[in-house]
């Protein structure tokens, strides 16, 4: 028998898909525990202490001959007098004398007491048998409350496995300081729980029907022999199995010493006055969806060592195209990005996928989701909040990258960038002709640029972010009449402009590095990532091409897509292995 045992910290962060803060997410972890070969999956909080008995209930367990999900709940403890020996082997007392593991077991059960949290629960399965439910499992981060009772209750409402409760077989116990948080959901005030409560209302079944955990049959050790005991209609069985339950009830009780087997059962109910399961208010959304961060929070927790952060803006039609691009910055382990949320569904979904995002206020109220697009009078307005942006961080002291979400990175084009030092704005070209100048008037794309905190920078952006106030068209048009000259009257060369009043050089990036869509015909070609491979790019623009499905479809069936929108997670490009 083989079992994978999720415990230790040192495996968690070995997950692709993280919260920007360093929870791992629970479902990546469940899709992990896939890719081992193991026969049994276990997920155990990494601070509960397991005794011998949990591997002899594994093995046997193994032997079932049908699908199964064990549920247990650990005893807290305030006190440990011993302490594990060097080696991790064995306990020791205060006099480094070994305790027998007999000893150690009374001790512990006499001095602990039940005291279930959803974070705590021990949840364990046969690896290879049916899924634990159907549908969806939410992004809920691992440890942050919910998961554990959602994974449960669906599993109920899918009648895929037999599900039962093995507290009273398994021997675990973990320690509760005095100034430990509160397990209840009504005394957390961390949004990390009131995110999970709100992924437990809005996936699956668990909003419409409250799972009746008191219901679970129990495990239970009796002589020696593990049985199976259902509270509802009072059977014992060997075997388990909703359809098997209390089946071999008359045989049990000729063969074993009724007296024994009423004396276990006895036990486990008397116990269950203090250990009881409720999914009341645990399942459901209980506060608003709010970020305890300001963005100058955010920034100085994110931006690298060079206080450099890479920034894109998303409403809510692009929230799969933005999961795309954040998958892809995973990828390449850049992890100093931050999202400009448009408007509240943006700043909610972003959330809930434990993304670094704050919300544009002065971002326009009446955005169109599927209307959004390039040329729309839509599209003009939220261009212009783009640059507003870029000017508030700069104007805090940290370099930005501003990358739309339609940017595709092969790799990471920072160190490129910021090698062109400060005043300069670095920015890709729109021009499509494959020869002759890329800085042609209104060719500045403000869809990829790369800027500097220095005085010229933020001079020149104030002339930007005020021209586009007052111009009916985009941004775009405002950076390069305002940086370049109108008829780019500042011109330097084919690739340069130098506006005259705050000293700022403008570079138009190399199109072999950094394409646009209309470039070298690379969009077409039947394999973009070989074509732009062989070109030596950098990233790739996905514009040039109208509407928001037209964009989304060009991507997806080019292979440049990272979101598996089903999973609500980053697709794998190869297989996992540790």
């Amino acid at each position: 028998m083989q079992f994978l045992c999720v415990l230790e910290r040192r495996f968690l962060w070995q997950f692709r898909f993280f919260l920007f803060l360093g929870t791992p997410f629970f479902h990546s972890m469940m899709a992990r525990s896939r890719s081992f070969g193991s026969d049994i999956s276990v997920f155990v909080n990494p601070e509960t202490i397991l005794l011998p008995d949990f591997t002899s209930s594994m093995s046997f367990l193994h032997e079932l001959d049908q699908d199964w999900l064990l549920v247990a709940s650990p005893r807290n403890i305030s006190y440990l007098p011993f302490r594990l020996s060097d080696d991790g082997t064995h306990w020791l007392k205060e006099s480094d004398k070994r305790v027998k593991m007999k000893e150690l077991q009374e001790i512990l059960s006499r001095k602990s007491q039940w005291s279930p949290s959803d974070g705590k629960l021990i949840t364990a399965w046969n690896s290879r048998g049916s899924p634990l439910h159907t549908g969806t499992l939410p992004p809920f981060l691992y440890g942050k409350g919910t998961h554990n009772h959602w994974v449960i209750s669906e599993a109920l409402s899918s009648h895929l496995r037999f599900v039962f409760d093995a507290s009273w077989t398994i021997s675990s116990y973990f320690l509760d300081y005095p100034t430990n948080q509160s397990n209840d959901l009504s005394g957390r005030e961390s949004w990390e729980y009131v995110g999970n409560s709100h992924l437990g209302a809005l996936y699956g079944s668990s909003l419409f029907r409250e799972a009746n955990f008191s219901s679970l049959v129990r495990l239970m050790k009796c002589s020696g022999r593990y049985l199976f005991f259902d509270p509802v209609s009072y059977a014992v069985s060997r075997s388990g199995g909703r359809n098997k339950v209390g089946l071999l009830e008359k045989k049990i009780l000729h063969s074993w010493r009724k007296k024994k087997v009423s004396a276990c059962v006895e036990t486990i109910k008397s116990s269950e006055g203090m250990w009881n399961w409720s999914s009341k208010n645990q399942l459901k959304a209980s506060a608003k969806l709010d970020f305890p961060f300001l963005l100058e929070s955010l920034l100085s927790g994110i931006a690298d060592e060079n206080k450099t952060i890479v920034l894109t803006v998303a409403g809510y039609s692009y929230k799969d195209m933005m999961m795309s691009w954040v998958c892809r910055m995973r990828h390449l382990k850049i992890t100093n990005f931050i999202i400009c949320a448009l408007d509240r569904e943006t700043y909610d979904f972003a959330i809930l996928q434990g993304l670094p995002v704050f919300r544009d206020s002065s971002a326009p109220r009446d955005i169109s989701f599927d209307n959004c697009h390039f040329g729309s009078k839509c599209f003009q307005r939220v261009t212009k909040a783009k640059s507003r942006i870029v000017l508030k961080i700069l104007k805090l002291g940290y370099n930005v990258l501003l990358s739309d979400v339609d940017v595709y990175w092969f790799k990471n084009p920072v160190p490129l960038l910021s090698s062109f030092g400060p005043s300069v704005l670095a920015a890709q070209s729109d021009e499509y002709n494959k020869t002759g100048p890329i800085n042609m008037p209104r060719r500045l794309n403000s869809g990829f640029y790369f800027v500097f905190s220095d005085g010229s920078t933020v001079a020149a952006m104030e002339k930007v972010v005020k021209h586009a106030a007052t111009s009916g068209l985009s941004e775009q048009p405002s950076f390069y009449d305002m940086l370049c000259g109108e008829g780019g009257s500042n011109r330097v060369g084919d690739n340069m402009c130098k506006e005259p009043e705050t000293n700022l050089t403008i570079y138009f990036l190399d199109r072999d590095l950094f394409p646009n869509g209309a470039y070298e015909g690379l969009w077409e070609k039947r394999n973009v990532r070989e074509a732009c491979s062989k070109m030596g790019c950098l990233v790739i623009h996905n514009n040039w091409i109208s509407g928001r499905r037209k964009k989304l479809e060009r991507q997806v069936l080019s292979g440049l897509w990272e979101y598996d929108i089903s999973t609500r997670m980053c697709k794998q490009s190869s297989k996992i292995s540790c």
